[in-house]
């Protein structure tokens, strides 16, 4: 099956043209691959950031109800 219309390979491939989809947007996909792998990286850190803190703060709320327990 061609979809591009050629039946055999056996020619000059410079004077066939494109031979793949969305040839000479490689530039473009690299930048929006790149774009994402940063973005996903931000919001990963983010949600990470409040995972933490919000560990870090039970784990201090814990401490007060430890101590209020020992006291009595």
């Amino acid at each position: 099956m061609s979809t591009n219309g050629m039946t055999s390979w056996a020619v000059d491939l410079k004077d066939i043209g494109a031979i793949y989809p969305f040839q000479g947007a490689e530039v473009l996909m690299v930048l929006v691959g790149l774009a994402f792998w940063i973005g996903w990286h931000v919001i990963q850190l983010r949600q990470e950031n409040e995972e933490v803190a919000r560990e870090m703060k039970a784990d201090a709320e814990g401490d007060e109800a430890r101590d209020a327990i020992d006291r009595y």
